[in-house]
């Protein structure tokens, strides 16, 4: 590579590294994402074990209308997390691998949200649910937390791999400094 070439890739890093906005996006090797996409990932999760337990329990309508919950709490943190995600997506250089990366993570978990809105809606359509969850939503919800995976893996790839939005390495070098002969 050349010299100009290493430094545009540093600066690329660099860039990719630091948020758009600190109060919006999180603070430097702090972002907010990562914080909030435990919420539509654990809800999700939960409500497919609530859709499945529907069809084990002599009463299943508590579990439906549990499931309803947990869509809804999923797509609200879905809606959080997107938007701060958004935030470090547009801070990764358009023409980089990371940015393609990127642009998937964002299209399949979108994609996602879409879907359990729809099954949300669909779950709603004409009161409480009752009854053990109907097959094809129990279907829609298990094939949408079957893409979300692949999301996370994106988003996985984005961090880990490319180390967006992560501490630089000089940074995270100093934590590992043997500090046994430093004061505290």
């Amino acid at each position: 590579m050349s010299a100009s070439g290493e430094r545009r890739s540093t600066a690329n890093q660099h860039r990719a590294k630091h948020p758009v906005s600190a109060v919006l996006a999180g603070p430097y090797g702090h972002p907010w994402h990562p914080l909030l996409v435990p919420v539509p990932i654990g809800a999700w999760v939960a409500s497919l074990v609530f859709d499945i337990g529907s069809h084990l329990v002599d009463d299943p309508d508590f579990l439906a209308q549990g499931s309803v919950w947990l869509i809804a709490i999923g797509v609200a943190g879905a809606l959080a997390a997107a938007s701060v995600g958004f935030l470090d997506l547009v801070a990764i250089p358009a023409s980089t691998r990371a940015f393609r990366t990127g642009l998937s993570h964002m299209a399949v978990n979108v994609t996602v949200t879409a879907a359990y809105v729809g099954n949300l809606l669909w779950r709603v359509d004409g009161g409480d649910p009752t009854g053990p969850v109907p097959g094809g939503q129990l279907g829609l919800a298990a094939a949408s937390l079957a893409a979300l995976a692949v999301g996370g893996f994106l988003g996985g790839k984005l961090a880990f791999s490319y180390g967006v939005r992560v501490a630089d390495d000089t940074a995270q070098a100093a934590a590992f400094r043997d500090s046994s002969s430093e004061e505290n």
